[in-house]
């Protein structure tokens, strides 16, 4: 089946969050979370290290891509919203899909002005119980830098299993040095 003819939410909620697909408009309130974060993004992803101070337009322009990405069923961006203010805290998704499986890789970030606070954790938990509910998936992938530690703590307070390191998997965003690269999966119960 082409995945455009998939039909699942385009979004969903947990105790404390509204998490949705990217819509036309949300680009100031993603440039804002960018834009606080951006000394702490640029350490771990390349889209954040290009940029020092991206443009409320650029921002928009890339909400507008991964908001048709997610129609194609291409990419699925999500944006992570406090449910009672609205405020956006982070984003997160499901990347290098592949539906024959179907597999998914989650990533995500937070704005540096809700670190802590436990909504990475909560949007990860309920992204991959949306995955594997919604969309079938039958395996959950979570890839990080070794040296990540806020990043690998995720996946290990949700129990997604260590299947491995790979050594000098990639370069560190500024091409300094190898890197290896940790991979965390969960798989659907039988």
């Amino acid at each position: 089946m082409n995945p455009i003819l998939r039909d699942f939410p385009n979004e969903f909620e947990t105790d404390h969050l509204l998490i949705r697909l990217p819509k036309p408009g949300d680009g100031p309130a993603v440039n804002e979370a960018l834009k606080a974060s951006i000394n702490e993004l640029k350490q771990w992803l390349p889209f954040a290290y290009a940029q020092q101070e991206p443009t409320v337009e650029d921002t928009e322009i890339n909400v507008r891509e991964a908001h048709l990405k997610f129609l194609k069923r291409e990419d699925l961006r999500l944006h992570i919203f406090h449910k009672k203010t609205l405020t956006l805290v982070g984003c997160t998704g499901l990347h290098r899909i592949d539906w024959d499986v179907p597999k998914f890789e989650i990533g995500y970030w937070v704005d540096t002005r809700f670190t802590g606070e436990g909504y990475i954790t909560e949007a990860v938990e309920g992204l991959s119980k949306f995955a594997f509910s919604e969309l079938n998936g039958k395996r959950l992938e979570i890839r990080c830098d070794a040296k990540n530690m806020k990043s690998r703590a995720v996946p290990e307070r949700l129990g997604f299993p260590l299947e491995g390191v790979l050594k000098n998997d990639d370069r560190s965003v500024d091409g300094k040095e190898l890197r290896d690269t940790c991979v965390y999966a969960k798989i659907a119960e039988k």
